[in-house]
């Protein structure tokens, strides 16, 4: 198949061989009922149970078989080591040609059944990307409160309203996939991430969702501690990532006006007590005077900080690296 699919499905995947065979056939199933031309791209993220293997026999075995308009075709990526989510979906992101790419997990928790809504969704309905909603999950109570607590924080940071912004279900538009990057723990926010790039049409479905049948799941507290520091990551580039000199230089001013005016403030008092014959302190004697002087200080690093940053910007490659929607 050398013309472009309808479909990419990128499947990122550690540690699941069991359910890898069935998630290929429940695709093939779906995109062949649906006359979907597609491809599936397997990134294994350093699995060490075999999963490898299981994809490099679904490869062989896809390539043995007659191709027409419909047949599927499925490639493997595979990392030396586990470098996490955020890097399998990039690789797979890069490697996907499809019209319209869709994300599942590979536990068989995400259903294929809704694959041919979302892409309709994409192409007819005109969102860039359409986010799937785990409305009845099932998962253990441990992971479903902090799951609630994250989505409902990061909907009041980001403005985007979706009610399961990590759900590994998403579909996109080529071109949302091919301009954006996904690194270290971004994954949970890539709406965030397409919204920065100029995608602002941004959907979302009610999704059914399946009980884990194999292995364990990946969540632990770690990734809830993790995805908040990202989450403060993502929301300062967002707003200040090519301007951080509006966020150090403003608060670096603020801090080294208020420092610079207590200290004026403390002398002036002095002088004016000591000429009237009236009881005084020492102003070195007084704590707000070094409150005021550590302030100054601050205020001048914070302000230093801001220009150093706008002097990396400057030098960046990308600098001048924008995202184009048409040219004529």
């Amino acid at each position: 198949m050398n013309s472009a699919p309808d479909i990419s499905v990128v499947v990122p995947l550690y540690n699941e061989k069991e359910s890898l065979a069935e998630l290929a056939a429940w695709i093939a199933r779906v995109c062949r009922a649906e006359k979907l031309s597609y491809e599936v791209i397997f990134v294994d993220d350093g699995s060490d149970d075999g999963s490898w293997g299981v994809v490099e026999n679904l490869v062989r075995n896809a390539d043995g078989v007659e191709k027409d308009r419909y047949s599927g075709i499925i490639r493997g990526i595979k990392f030396s080591r586990n470098y996490g989510k955020s890097a399998a979906l990039y690789a797979g992101f890069e490697a996907a040609r499809g019209e319209v790419v869709i994300t599942m997990d590979a536990d068989l928790q995400d259903s294929p059944d809704e694959i041919p809504e979302l892409r309709r969704m994409i192409l007819e309905d005109g969102y860039d990307l359409v986010s799937g909603w785990k409305k009845e999950r099932h998962d253990p109570l441990g992971k479903r409160l902090p799951s609630k607590f994250f989505n409902a924080t990061t909907r009041a940071v980001s403005g985007i309203k979706l009610h399961d912004m990590n759900c590994g279900l998403k579909a996109y538009r080529h071109s949302v996939v091919k301009s954006i990057e996904v690194y270290g723990e971004m994954h949970r926010y890539i709406p965030i991430l397409a919204r920065q790039a100029g995608f602002r049409r941004i959907g979302e479905k009610v999704v059914e969702h399946h009980p884990r049948r194999f292995g364990s799941s990946k969540y632990g507290i770690e990734r809830m501690v993790k995805g908040y520091l990202d989450l403060i990551t993502v929301s300062f580039l967002s707003r200040f990532g090519r301007h951080p000199m509006y966020l150090f230089g403003s608060l670096g001013t603020i801090m080294f006006l208020g420092g610079g005016i207590t200290a004026v403030w403390l002398i002036v008092e002095k002088l004016v007590k000591q000429a009237r014959g009236l009881p005084l302190r020492i102003v070195a004697d007084q704590p707000m005077f070094y409150i005021a002087l550590v302030t100054l200080i601050l205020g001048v690093m914070l302000f230093l900080t801001g220009f150093l940053g706008e002097l990396i910007n400057r030098n960046a490659p990308d600098r001048n690296k924008y995202s184009k929607d048409k040219t004529i």
